[in-house]
């Protein structure tokens, strides 16, 4: 079993950024802290979370790193029981708030592994996605992490915008991997409603910028976006569809055959964190989770979920294989189109 939290709080709103996160009401971090303690007392009944089995754990947003690590305290203290020993903890946080003191206090609560949002360490780039730091804060930001003792680092970096050159990004790849990081998420621009982006000409649409990126990242890629000699163990879960506890404003929860979605509203969390509304999936639903997510990572599909013919067609092509009578992708940016043909 996962367990995700969500922090909604941002200094400051990426022209890109379609998650549920707020730049304003940072007076509500104590409140927002404390509705989600109330919250873990109704999901762990809720999903009869025994004692040592939470696998991993991740703090994502938003922006963790705007709340102070004392806020974090009694968060980890009530959560400290049912983790399993030498788990994953990972907490995101952005370059420009995640300064030494706090990347210290929260590695003395038990984190072992950070995602920095880095996105680029071309400053012009990081203008025109409306990031908050600069070049040097990131590598600042990296380099203090790891010399307090965070091993287990990883940056995100974005692609296919409209000012990116091959140059540009070859750049940002060989000085990323000059640091002390172990992982790389590469994500492509994707257009979100509800962004400054939304209506502008701001993507370049090259399809074959993601194998550019894939051949200049020395770490092996084990998802669509995702390259790392240390893979994380949290996200692999999702893509094995393993049950997860969603904890925050926005979190999504899964159980079984269940998804629970809390309040996207920061004031109407806050008042009444355990209301949710709830959605079902058949079986039908979950065999096209599997087959999607299987096919986008390391994870493979269980060959009993797809039709023979269609795997045997695939075969013949060139673009899966077949493993321990599990069927796994040769190409992970044409995962959908092969899910969508195996469906």
């Amino acid at each position: 079993m996962l367990l995700y939290i969500h922090i909604p709080f941002c200094d400051s709103k990426c022209h890109y950024c379609s998650f549920n996160s707020f730049t304003k009401n940072h007076h509500l971090k104590k409140d927002y802290m404390d509705a989600l303690l109330k919250q873990i007392d109704f999901e762990f009944k809720r999903f009869n979370v025994k004692k040592n089995s939470i696998e991993s754990v991740f703090i994502g947003g938003g922006t963790p790193s705007t709340i102070n690590p004392s806020l974090y305290e009694k968060l980890f203290l009530k959560i400290a029981p049912f983790l399993k020993k030498n788990i994953e903890i990972t907490i995101e946080a952005n370059p420009n708030s995640a300064k030494k003191e706090w990347l210290a206090g929260i590695k003395d609560l038990g984190v072992n592994r950070i995602s920095f949002g880095v996105q680029s360490f071309n400053d012009d780039k990081l203008k025109f996605l409306g990031r908050a730091h600069n070049s040097q804060e990131a590598i600042k930001a990296v380099e203090d992490a790891f010399e307090i003792g965070i091993e287990n680092i990883s940056i995100d970096i974005i692609y296919d915008t409209k000012i990116d050159t091959k140059s540009l990004l070859k750049k940002d790849l060989d000085l990323a991997q000059k640091l002390p990081i172990n992982h790389i998420s590469a994500y492509s621009l994707t257009i979100e409603e509800n962004t400054f982006f939304e209506n502008k000409d701001v993507k370049k649409d090259d399809e074959n910028i993601g194998y550019f990126i894939k051949d200049n990242i020395k770490f092996p890629q084990y998802e669509v976006s995702n390259f790392g000699n240390f893979q994380s163990y949290h996200n692999k879960g999702y893509w094995q569809l393993k049950d997860y506890i969603g904890i925050g404003c926005g979190a999504v929860g899964f159980l079984k055959n269940e998804r629970f979605y809390p309040n996207k509203d920061l004031y109407s969390y806050i008042k009444n964190p355990i209301y949710h509304t709830k959605e079902k999936l058949n079986e039908n639903d979950l065999r096209i989770e599997k087959i999607f997510l299987g096919l986008r990572s390391i994870i493979g599909v269980e060959k009993e979920l797809l039709d023979e013919k269609k795997i045997k067609i695939l075969i013949e092509e060139n673009k899966i294989y077949e493993k321990n009578n599990k069927i796994y992708n040769k190409n992970f940016f044409l995962a959908d189109e092969i899910a969508l043909f195996l469906i």
